[in-house]
């Protein structure tokens, strides 16, 4: 898809203003009926005391009557029955009384109808904002960045821009999701992802997702943009991440015969360490990955990490689960999952620190998590380094052609294996394991200045 020509770009801005007014008329088109009802309300209440006032003084007048009448001509100390005086006093009391019950009762109709009728607005004007939700603003985007608007994707939008979610755009697929590539008027790329809606199990993961990919941000995760749903399907906006995943880089793929340098590999080591120290203590709420797997990282032009795909992801007291069941979802994929997770089906942080040591050891070895020749597990063939360090040169991945360093190699095999430990409370946490991978690994020290500012 080309870029747009100037004239289109200027109409498009129009649109976009155009859209933004419209929302923004609707909402004022309705705030006055809400104000006419409290202005009714006020007004209600209002006469209401005007006409207490008068009902008060006309009983107070009607009581008084006798002392403001012309004195008797008869005797002063005649007996005078007042019997009639009595009940005319009793009647109008009852009157006052009935006058006052009324008034109250119609005060507090119009009084619900009026908070009902704001209530009433308020729901729909929530409803209306679930087609579409935006994160921030698209910082790749300059025209809307210019404007200082949000960019708000419908559906159709998304389809359009998928060319209706095309089979010569599909990138990527999973168990209920596939990704597409979308291409935006200003030619930025991006990646959708379609998720299935038609079951409660399926529902419920897309909302867990989008709420998790609401509350973070950071370089090494990849960049969410927005979301709309239709009822039917459920559509994640994320950046395009062009250089593919760390397993098609290790283990195959289009690029599998281009292999990552070591310095490489450490750098993705280390970015991935900083990904998960960010969901584990320095989200407002603590995240669980609970699947964090090679085909999950993604690689930009440069081979930074993006660590990508909440949709196994728990947050704060959730993380927490009873043992899984036939309907629960299980944590994490084959090779990758924590060992004391599939005992107990607690999710914490140390099952993210497994898969993490998992992944050390891939970088190591080239070896896939779980062998798609005989279903060997990496973690049982590399049993023999994980026990002596010394022996890492065995496994080293012969795609390096022995560009390493070796006292490195022992380090990060050393990382692994306190990882991989079958105690999750021994299991380091990602802050240490930052902490050993600036102190041990020399290669990576062209990044810690810049880390250490930040």
């Amino acid at each position: 898809m080309e870029a747009s020509p100037s004239s289109t770009v200027k109409s498009k801005k129009l649109s976009n203003i155009k859209k933004i007014s419209k929302s923004n008329n609707s909402i004022h088109r309705n705030s006055p009926f809400v104000c006419r009802w409290w202005g009714s309300l006020f007004t209600c209440s209002h006469f209401f005391s005007i006409f207490l006032f008068f009902s008060i003084s006309s009983s107070s007048s009607a009581s008084s009557k006798p002392l403001l009448a012309t004195p008797p001509t008869k005797p002063l100390y005649s007996i005078v029955d007042s019997t009639p005086t009595q009940k005319n006093t009793f009647y109008d009391n009852r009157v006052f009384v009935v006058v006052v019950v009324v008034s109250v009762l119609v005060f507090v109709c119009f009084a619900l109808m009026a908070l009902f009728k704001c209530l009433g607005f308020k729901l729909r004007r929530r409803g209306k904002g679930t087609d579409a939700r935006v994160t921030g603003d698209l910082e790749e985007n300059g025209d809307l960045k210019k404007l200082g608007v949000k960019r708000l994707f419908t559906c159709d939008e998304v389809e359009k821009f998928t060319m209706n979610l095309s089979r010569s755009r599909l990138i990527a697929y999973g168990g209920f999701s596939m990704v597409y590539l979308a291409q935006f008027p200003d030619s930025m790329l991006a990646a959708v992802k379609i998720m299935d809606l038609s079951s409660e199990r399926f529902q419920r993961v897309y909302k867990q997702e989008l709420d998790i990919l609401l509350q973070i941000q950071h370089e090494n995760i990849v960049k969410f943009l927005g979301n709309c749903d239709n009822g039917e399907e459920g559509m994640l906006v994320f950046e395009y991440v062009p250089n593919g995943t760390l397993q098609e880089k290790l283990h195959g793929g289009v690029d599998g015969r281009k292999s990552l340098s070591w310095r490489n590999r450490m750098v993705i080591a280390f970015q991935l360490a900083k990904a998960i120290e960010y969901l584990h203590d320095k989200c407002p709420l603590p995240i669980v990955h609970g699947d964090i797997k090679a085909s999950n990282i993604l690689l930009d032009k440069k081979y930074n990490s993006k660590l990508c795909d909440f949709g196994s992801a728990k947050m704060g007291f959730s993380s927490t689960i009873l043992p899984p069941s036939a309907y629960r979802m299980m944590l994490g994929s084959p090779g990758y999952t924590d060992p004391h997770y599939l005992r107990t089906g607690i999710a914490s942080k140390k099952n993210d620190i497994y898969s993490y040591g998992i992944i050390v050891l891939e970088l190591i070895s080239g070896f896939e998590a779980l062998s798609s020749d005989n279903g060997e597990r990496l973690i049982s063939k590399a049993g023999t380094i994980l026990r002596d360090s010394s022996k890492v040169i065995e496994m080293v991945d012969s795609k390096l052609n022995g560009a390493y360093n070796l006292e490195e190699a022992k380090a990060m095999v050393s990382l692994a294996g306190f990882c991989l430990g079958d105690s999750p409370s021994l299991r380091p946490s990602a802050s240490e394991i930052l902490d050993t991978i600036t102190s041990k690994i020399s290669s990576m020290s062209f990044m810690f200045p810049h880390d250490q500012k930040s």
